[in-house]
């Protein structure tokens, strides 16, 4: 079932991602970590008909609320995003129930998040019903190109200054700093110290795939590993 939601605030965050603030008369109610499509028609020159669009964004907050923010990063040849980077405050926007795989399996267990990109988005909402329900140590691993295009780091750096039980590792691949570089996965064994753990996978497809391989490398369960589950298909052999 659709229904109709208003953009109330809108936040450049990086150069091509801006967070928008969406809200409704009820609450939204969700797992963290799900996801919402936003759903618009389109001009279809070969057609008689506009064409139906739908693409999946995932909240960064928790539920409960009548209010959720959605990160979107534009791509010059997308369609939804290009769509949302030219919305206004004020605008409604159609959106689609929450659904999705990818959610807290067990807060009582120590977790590990692996990100890269807008794929810190359903990790961010995980992370914080984590750390108001969670018994045990979470690790945020986000990887991105450079600092110009970390989500997040002041929230996370906050985060972590407020809870004794979260440790964060920034990987970078292309630019040289202080902090780790290259692939973020490939940190995973450096920065912890035990693999007894959940962890929780989002990213472009190859890198969620990479990572999923490496942990196996690693001897960690495949039933302790989790993310989407569709992202298999969409790498090639």
């Amino acid at each position: 079932m659709s229904f109709e939601a208003t953009i109330t605030s809108i936040h450049r965050m990086t150069p091509r991602v801006k967070q928008f603030v969406v809200e409704r008369d009820e609450p939204f109610e969700f797992e963290p970590g799900q996801h919402t499509n936003v759903e618009f028609e389109q001009e279809n020159p070969d057609e008689d008909e506009d064409a139906e669009v739908s693409r999946p964004y995932t909240a960064t907050n928790t539920p409960g609320n009548d209010a959720i923010t959605l990160a979107i990063k534009r791509y010059d040849d997308g369609t939804a995003s290009v769509y949302m980077h030219d919305r206004d405050p004020g605008d409604t926007i159609t959106l689609a129930e929450f659904h999705g795989e990818l959610s807290l399996r067990d807060t009582d267990e120590d977790v590990v998040f692996v990100s890269t990109g807008t794929g810190i988005t359903p990790m961010m909402a995980m992370l914080k019903q984590y750390l108001e329900e969670g018994t045990g140590e979470a690790h945020f691993l986000y990887g991105e190109k450079n600092q110009e295009n970390l989500m997040y780091r002041e929230t996370l750096d906050q985060l972590a200054s407020e809870h004794d039980n979260l440790s964060l590792t920034f990987s970078l691949s292309d630019e040289d700093w202080d902090g780790r570089t290259g692939h973020v996965q490939d940190h995973v064994e450096d920065v912890l110290d035990d693999l007894d753990r959940h962890f929780y996978v989002c990213g472009v497809p190859q890198m969620v795939v990479d990572t999923k391989e490496h942990l196996a490398d690693l001897d960690v369960p495949e039933d302790q590993v989790f993310s989407e589950g569709w992202e298999d298909g969409e790498v090639e052999d």
